[in-house]
């Protein structure tokens, strides 16, 4: 992975990269001209600026999370905004690369003036943007970043960077225990993305509170995002007979290993975590991934009004059922917005005071309380694979 400096470098560059703006319901035109870190404390409108994988492989999560903050951003206007200010989003395209990522950070705070970032989903990505939100005191909130490292530099919590999502080792951790307690599995091979930040530490987690409980692992191989073939390592794989793989990785992927898998005649369920919660998961996948689990923040079959009136409303404006991301993308920018609402003023610093003392906000995927290092107190769930459909299996508590 390329370090900060890269990134920030990168980011002063925006002609050389051009990233791709996706226009809202908004005149995206309009700017306001006040100090970065005041950026909408004076006229009507209060900007925030949403950043995503509108495009490229993982488009899906991007094109998810906008949607849920577009209603979140709709539905705030109708109750008079923030602070009686009308609230206007700025989405721009990452296409899913980390220094298009710190482009589009640097692009909405320092051109556009936004307030607060909301972003990105990938924690690639989100690295990419913390130093820049750090630097220029800007709120960001990540929905779906869950790498330990989003928030902390080292052992320094990022004083600008927030997160509404579990990290890796609560998600690792969650599990190694569901297939060691419930499971009763022993033996386990891991397949995960070298190039991705997220994977990486799953694998990580997953693998050392595996091994504490006893398992064994009896392989590990890794790929890298966007390739096509795994069956090299799949085959390695099957040479060890593990009882289960874990696959920490991405719908995009994952789906290809387990057809892959099968085509090999491996009948070992996979394992893995919220990169899969998606639907094209199961269309390119094929009913591949019968009998797999993955842990994530929501499930659709929970019967609390506050999802199922979610539900609803989402249905409404888009035809389709939420995702996992389009939640988190919602409850990211529905806790930014409670925390600027009631901060002292309209600037980067009184708006990430309110962030931090965000207490039991009821979210869609979950109560949420901002804990020192800036990440959620939340629980998550476990989710079968069935009829190549996702079903609720259980709730783990943090």
């Amino acid at each position: 992975m390329r370090n900060a400096r890269f990134y920030v470098l990168a980011a002063l560059t925006i002609a050389a990269f051009g990233c791709r703006e996706k226009k809202q319901q908004v005149d995206v035109g309009a700017k306001s001209e006040a100090p970065t870190t005041g950026a909408a404390t004076t006229g009507d409108t209060v900007w925030i600026g949403h950043i995503g994988s509108l495009s490229g492989n993982d488009a899906v999560f991007g094109q998810s999370t906008d949607n849920g903050t577009k209603l979140a951003v709709e539905e705030q206007n109708k109750k008079n905004g923030i602070k009686g200010k009308k609230v206007m989003l700025k989405t721009l395209d990452d296409q899913g690369k980390p220094e298009e990522a710190a482009v589009a950070a640097t692009r909405l705070i320092t051109q556009d003036k936004v307030s607060v970032l909301l972003g990105e989903v990938a924690s690639t990505r989100s690295l990419a943007m913390a130093s820049i939100a750090d630097s220029n005191h800007i709120p960001m909130v990540s929905s779906g970043s869950t790498n330990p490292r989003v928030t902390k530099d080292g052992d320094k919590t990022r004083p600008y960077v927030f997160r509404i999502c579990f990290l890796d080792n609560f998600a690792g951790t969650v599990m190694a225990k569901f297939v060691t307690e419930n499971l009763k599995l022993t033996k386990v091979a891991i397949l995960r993305d070298v190039g991705n930040d997220y994977s990486m530490g799953l694998a990580q987690f997953f693998r050392e509170t595996f091994q504490k409980r006893g398992g064994e692992i009896v392989a590990e191989q890794s790929f890298k995002s966007g390739e096509q073939d795994f069956k090299a390592q799949l085959t390695a794989i099957k040479g060890k007979n593990p009882e289960l793989i874990y696959v920490p990785g991405y719908y995009a992927e994952v789906s290809l290993i387990a057809r892959q898998a099968r085509e090999l005649g491996m009948k070992q369920p996979l394992a893995g975590g919220d990169g899969w919660d998606s639907a094209k998961l199961y269309e390119v996948a094929k009913g591949a991934l019968d009998g797999s689990y993955f842990s994530t923040h929501y499930s659709g079959d929970d019967p609390s009004p506050t999802v199922q009136d979610f539900i609803t409303r989402y249905k409404a404006i888009y035809n389709t059922p939420p995702d996992t991301l389009a939640v988190l993308g919602y409850d990211a920018a529905k806790v930014a917005m409670d925390a600027m609402d009631r901060a002292t003023e309209l600037s980067g610093p009184a708006i990430r005071d309110a962030l931090e003392k965000t207490k039991d906000f009821k979210g869609v995927s979950g109560n949420v309380t901002i804990d020192a290092d800036h990440n959620p107190i939340k629980s998550a769930v476990i989710m079968t694979i069935e009829q190549n459909k996702a079903k609720y299996t259980a709730t783990v508590q943090p």
